[in-house]
């Protein structure tokens, strides 16, 4: 794998920041932690565990808990993505260009004009469960999309117990090294680099590693 492709080396995970964010947005929400846990079908113990950085959550249960607060996944990354100001880029009209920008900061995300840029080794990771680690895409928020990086170890699943899941939206994931297994209903798919699948979340559905090496991979998540 070359420079270009091979993922960064991230800061260090701050798993307390992490579970501080997770309750930060649960009683931003007005829900006691033994409600969120109920709806969860797990124990206040285990989501006090988490929300204390002692145990850090499959991606399958980040997914959920994320459902239950309604709130997109970016949100857990050290909070809110910021959002470009206006004029936005999307809605210029054709034709018109709101110009070209020069000098952008050195590091970190700039949002100038509608342009939002944030630098390849400053992006917010999450380390999960099973080794499993996320890394933001999106310098700006934008709604009903979250696109992530996500590295799975050899061995590893999206979930604690080996477990489908499913929610709303579809997914679109695109592996640029290593292989996935993704199973899809009573389907199982082995996704190569290069190999680009698309599903409904709706379908209950697990990803996991059964490799020898690393699996890279680029996701979209829509709705």
């Amino acid at each position: 794998m070359d420079d270009a492709t091979r993922p960064p080396d991230s800061p260090p995970f701050d798993g307390k920041r992490f579970g501080r964010r997770i309750r930060e947005l649960r009683t931003e929400r007005g829900l006691s932690l033994s409600r969120l846990a109920e709806r969860l079908g797990i124990s206040a113990s285990a989501l006090s565990q988490i929300e204390r950085g002692k145990m850090r959550p499959s991606v399958t249960r980040l997914y959920q808990i994320m459902t239950e607060l309604d709130v997109p996944m970016a949100s857990v990354f050290g909070g809110e993505v910021g959002t470009p100001p206006d004029p936005d880029a999307y809605s210029t009209p054709f034709g018109e260009s709101p110009g070209p920008h020069w000098d952008p900061p050195s590091s970190g995300t700039a949002a100038t004009g509608g342009v939002a840029l944030s630098r390849r080794d400053d992006a917010a990771t999450l380390e999960l469960d099973h080794g499993v680690r996320y890394r933001r895409l999106t310098p700006a928020s934008v709604p009903g999309m979250n696109y992530f990086e996500s590295v799975y170890p050899p061995g590893s699943y999206s979930s604690q117990n080996a477990e489908f899941v499913r929610h709303g939206g579809h997914e679109i994931g695109n592996v640029v090294s290593g292989v996935l297994t993704v199973d899809v209903g009573f389907e199982s798919y082995e996704v190569r680099a290069g190999d680009s699948i698309m599903y409904p979340s709706t379908t209950p559905h697990r990803i996991s590693n059964q490799g020898d090496e690393d699996a890279v991979a680029i996701w979209l998540n829509l709705g």
